[in-house]
């Protein structure tokens, strides 16, 4: 490789793997000799990629953090799945990070190869994203938030709840989860004694007190699906079903994702969830289409008597 532009590119691309490199291989790789190689070595820095070497035969060289952002080498699935990614990430309503997201994706879009455009258009036009119109989300409260967590240290924020209830809690958090298109919060709530999922668009003035915390054991093994139920489903609001139907059966029928779905035996079995409508879960258990009774709470039998009546005067009935 004697082209010098060529071959320092190349070094770049193996510096950038992350691995740490002794020279003599990474002499081999580019065909150089160790003087050509601590040249372009020297060239990098100039150009503003910081490169690390330890003391040894040949040294060891690795690409590490520095004070800037210098360019990036990607590989063509690298570029794709970027500008890609951006684009969906543009549509973000998160303050601030949609503009970053767009900013970042017009440099890239100058820059892509033709050879890589069909590929990218073909993924952007087959593929449709949803968005609704919620309240943005603040970046610097997600940052705040994660940095928080990953530092092991207390916040206080103002809180809304569901019902517009305002308090100011003192939280250890966890974990920021996106769902249905809104991001949560999972912590451990110091004044309840509790682990609590909170909306971050609806939290207020945050604060950082600088206290830290021993980390607890999350309260499932997956987070992810406990953010999911607490904050599609209220607790307390607890629905229990028997269907007269295999588990295999209702399983592929039923379209609500949280609950229980458990055998009673071979030709039944008993779901359990938690809701915020018993109209909607009276929707729901309907259109199974296999018989079932409600067992509790009394609320879903109203409101299961109430749908059957409507549907029936709708019907003609």
């Amino acid at each position: 490789m004697t082209d010098p532009s060529t071959r320092l590119l190349e070094l770049l691309s193996l510096l950038q793997s992350g691995r740490s490199w002794p020279g003599a291989e990474l002499a081999a790789r580019l065909g150089a000799s160790p003087r050509t190689l601590r040249r372009d070595l020297d060239r990098l820095r100039e150009l503003g990629y910081p490169v690390s070497s330890t003391r040894g035969p040949g040294g060891n060289y690795q690409l590490v953090a520095g004070r800037a952002m210098p360019p990036l080498l990607l590989t063509d699935d690298e570029a794709v799945a970027t500008v890609v990614g951006l684009r969906i990430a543009a549509l973000t309503q998160m303050g601030g990070a949609g503009d970053a997201a767009e900013g970042a994706l017009r440099k890239l879009e100058r820059v892509v190869p033709t050879r890589l455009r069909a590929r990218i258009q073909a993924l952007t036009s087959a593929t449709e994203t949803t968005s609704r119109a919620t309240q943005a989300l603040d970046l610097r409260t997600v940052q705040l938030l994660a940095t928080a967590a990953h530092m092991h240290q207390d916040v206080r924020f103002e809180y809304t709840s569901r019902s517009g209830k305002h308090t100011e809690p003192r939280v250890e958090p966890y974990r920021q989860v996106l769902f249905d298109r809104r991001w949560y919060l999972l912590g451990w709530d110091r004044d309840r004694t509790d682990w609590r999922t909170y909306r971050i668009d609806r939290i207020g003035e945050l604060s950082v007190p600088g206290t830290t915390f021993a980390p607890r054991e999350l309260p499932a093994d997956d987070p992810v699906s406990f953010v999911q139920d607490s904050a599609r489903f209220p607790r307390g609001r607890r629905g229990v079903v028997r269907f007269a139907a295999p588990v295999s059966v209702v399983s592929d029928r039923l379209i609500a994702e949280a609950g229980s779905l458990e055998a009673i035996d071979a030709t039944s079995c008993r779901y359990v969830t938690s809701v915020e409508s018993w109209e909607w879960l009276s929707v729901t258990l309907a259109t199974v289409g296999v018989p079932y009774t409600i067992e509790s709470p009394p609320e879903l039998n109203g409101y299961s008597r109430e749908l059957a009546d409507r549907i029936a005067r709708a019907a003609g009935g």
